[in-house]
C-alpha cells in the first residue's frame, strides 16, 4: 500500500565554500521537486552572498540568532522567531554580520534553482 506521506532522513547538503551549511529536506537537488524547496540553514558569523533577484518566493523563519537582509536598499534585521516573506524579483542580499551563528529555515515557491536565483556576479 502506497503512504500518503514523505519522511525525510537524509537532505541533501548543498556544498558551499563559504562555511554555510545548507541541508535541503525537499527540492530540486533532494527530491526533484520544482514546486517547494525547504532547506535547513546555518550561517557562520560574518558570513554575506551577494545579492540577487530571484524568481521565486522565498520565506525565512529565524530559530537562533540574528540575521541581516537588505530588499530593495531597506536593511531589516530579523531575529530568533521571527520570518519573512521576500517576494519574487524583489533585489535582496543576505547576510550575517553578527558575532554567532544564524539559524534558519528557508521555503522557496516555486523550488530554489540556481537558474532562477540571479545572484549578481554569476
Amino acid at each position: 500500500m502506497k503512504k500518503n506521506y514523505t519522511i525525510q532522513k537524509s537532505p541533501f547538503v548543498v556544498p558551499t565554500t563559504d562555511g554555510k551549511l545548507i541541508e535541503e529536506h525537499f527540492g530540486k537537488a533532494t527530491d526533484q521537486n520544482d514546486q517547494v524547496s525547504i532547506a535547513h540553514m546555518i550561517a557562520p558569523p560574518f558570513w554575506s552572498e551577494p545579492f540577487q533577484t530571484p524568481e521565486f518566493d522565498e520565506y525565512t523563519y529565524i530559530i537562533k540568532g540574528k540575521k541581516q537582509l537588505i530588499v530593495d536598499d531597506e536593511k531589516i534585521i530579523l531575529e530568533a522567531g521571527q520570518s519573512i516573506k521576500i517576494h519574487k524579483n524583489a533585489k535582496v542580499q543576505y547576510s550575517n554580520p553578527f558575532d554567532e551563528a544564524c539559524e534558519y529555515i528557508a521555503v522557496c515557491l516555486p523550488a530554489f534553482s540556481i537558474e532562477t536565483v540571479h545572484r549578481e556576479g554569476e
